[in-house]
């Protein structure tokens, strides 16, 4: 009896709606997972968004900031969008060279100021190849990165149907019961400035996975939601020359630890330079 009752609970979880799950406070992976594994082996990396590089001025903050991400002990690095500020060539090439003084791998997604266009997204392609849609492992993990951006447009946006179609194509290759970090540019949690207007059909997609966190950016200010153990994020931006839409003047990204198939985080300031006084 036992059993048909949890069968029975389990299918009815599939009925229901991203929207209405995170009113539940449930989520049918981490239900199916369960305590995935007390072995895994713990190791950090770091989340970083909207660095919006325009000039000089930013790549010498910048350098400051990847010299301070060198002390942190961190595998790799997640960068969740707006790169830069105008989807110019030589802007990426700037931000790529920079963070491979990291000397571990990092991971883009593409944002709208990542466009040149509203259709050309080509310099971001060509110095960030096979970085729109992809998954990657790293020791028990699961690690997803999608194109979440519709052109340049900032608000009322969509999810395409690329993005879509890669997730039907491709969820079922990864393991549900693993742990899964998800990361997009425009925020996924629920009632978050900017969100896509299809965000839920995103996380529809991995609600029988054991997704344990989602990184976002474009709304630069620090938000948190919850979804049974999934935490989704926004972060203030790492930016010398764009504003936190929240008014807050903090500028920095997170260090993430990774252990006993959970996720803990550290928000890290960055200081910024002083104000150039007047002539």
């Amino acid at each position: 009896m036992n059993r048909r009752l949890l069968l029975t609970r389990r299918d009815a979880l599939k009925r229901i709606s991203a929207g209405t799950l995170l009113t539940l406070g449930l989520w049918p992976g981490a239900l199916e997972a369960g305590i995935f594994s007390r072995r895994h082996k713990e190791f950090k990396f770091i989340v970083v968004n909207d660095l919006h590089y325009m000039d000089d001025d930013c790549g010498a903050w910048l350098d400051g900031v990847v010299t301070g991400m060198k002390t942190r002990s961190a595998e790799f690095c997640l960068i969740v969008g707006d790169i830069a500020d105008d989807g110019k060539r030589e802007h990426f090439v700037a931000v790529r060279d920079l963070f491979r003084q990291l000397n571990v791998p990092f991971y883009t997604v593409i944002g709208n100021h990542d466009h040149m266009t509203q259709t050309d997204r080509s310099a971001y392609l060509e110095i960030f190849p096979d970085r729109l849609n992809y998954r990657f492992e790293h020791g028990d993990w699961q690690f997803v990165g999608l194109d979440s951006s519709e052109g340049q447009h900032a608000q009322n946006t969509s999810v395409g149907p690329d993005t879509f179609r890669w997730l039907d194509d491709n969820l079922s290759k990864l393991d549900r019961k693993k742990p899964t970090v998800l990361f997009t540019h425009f925020p996924m949690g629920a009632d978050v400035r900017y969100r896509p207007k299809n965000a839920d059909d995103v996380l529809d997609r991995f609600r029988d996975f054991n997704l344990q966190a989602v990184y976002n950016g474009h709304f630069h200010g620090f938000t948190e939601r919850h979804r049974e153990q999934t935490i989704l994020t926004t972060n203030r931006c790492c930016a010398l020359k764009r504003n936190n839409h929240d008014g807050t003047k903090e500028k920095g990204y997170f260090v993430c630890s990774a252990k006993d198939g959970a996720i803990t985080r550290e928000f890290i300031e960055v200081a910024m330079p002083p104000a150039k006084s007047a002539a």
